[in-house]
């Protein structure tokens, strides 16, 4: 078994205030050609599927054995979804994919599903932003890997997501009336990379100007441990004050400086609230009910002790 990669202290801090983490070109190219040569083939046994196909049918189709099924049924354990030949087996079970998900929902995740999405050349639709969730509640989230098998050069189908917007909780589409976004982004990049998205994070299919299509494999895990201190956390200590302030003393190379990062669709009015949930997340994530940025918590927590019941 190969031994993970877990994740540093930094890209954790990032990940909660950005919503998303960039892992560029780390599956092996032979994998990238697996997966392009078979993933086509799970969108097609996932529309047979869902046309009402029957297990046999679809097995004669893609010529699949009785103990294969490209589809896991949703609870069904990571280490077990997937064939260790298999494109998806063989991405997940990457050092780096795997650090990445021991380090955000743990070594053993539950399969929520996959599916892959295919742009087709010429295509120029524009889905909706949305996020793949309904108004989700508590601090435990999911992932979901956007894997890019091949080279996606810009206007090409990339997916377009909104940096910071997974604490901002909608239902589904409720944002999808949204378009130009300040420091919005459209994925463009070497083949092997994988996008890891907080469940919450905004995000749209793109128009394909390209001329081959867009192929991309994604997987959302669900976590069964509490997500505490799952990563990397040999340097966290000396960087997980709670008095860390930006009108007080900041010490360079704390967390609290990326939990203050701004993104250019904010309104200037809310990127404290914004602060807020990325503190309550970190507290959740570390474990520290004490730490805070520029003592937001702190003091309506304080306060709130001293109001008489």
């Amino acid at each position: 078994m190969v031994t993970p990669n877990l994740l540093t202290t930094d890209q954790m801090a990032s990940f909660v205030a950005r919503g998303f983490l960039r892992l560029e070109a780390v599956v092996p190219d032979d994998v990238n050609r697996q997966a392009i040569e078979e993933l086509p083939g799970l969108f097609r046994a996932w529309l047979d599927e869902f046309r009402g196909a029957s297990a046999k049918q679809q097995r004669d189709v893609h010529h699949t054995s009785d103990d294969e099924s490209p589809l896991p049924r949703s609870g069904t354990p990571l280490q077990t979804a997937y064939a260790p030949d298999s494109p998806f087996g063989r991405m997940v079970r990457v050092p780096a994919i795997s650090g990445a998900i021991a380090s955000l929902v743990g070594a053993n995740p539950v399969v929520d599903h996959h599916f892959v999405h295919i742009k087709t050349a010429g295509d120029l639709h524009a889905q909706g932003l949305h996020c793949d969730a309904i108004v989700d509640e508590g601090l435990a989230f999911d992932i979901q890997l956007f894997w890019f098998p091949h080279d996606v050069a810009p206007r090409e189908g990339g997916t377009r997501f909104v940096p910071g917007s997974h604490l901002r909780r909608v239902n589904m589409d409720d944002v999808s009336r949204y378009q130009h976004l300040a420091g919005e982004e459209y994925f463009a990049g070497p083949a092997g990379t994988v996008v890891i998205f907080h469940q919450g994070l905004w995000h749209a299919g793109a128009p394909n100007h390209g001329s081959r299509d867009r192929v991309m494999g994604k997987l959302r895990l669900n976590p069964t441990v509490p997500q505490v201190r799952l990563w990397d956390t040999s340097d966290l200590a000396e960087r997980n004050r709670a008095d860390d302030h930006m009108f007080a003393r900041t010490e360079p190379g704390l967390v609290a400086a990326e939990l203050r990062r701004f993104e250019r669709w904010y309104e200037p009015a809310v990127h404290r609230l914004e602060t807020v949930q990325r503190a309550r997340l970190w507290r959740y994530l570390t474990g520290d009910q004490r730490f805070d940025v520029d003592w937001y918590l702190t003091r309506t927590e304080r306060r709130a002790a001293l109001a008489p019941q």
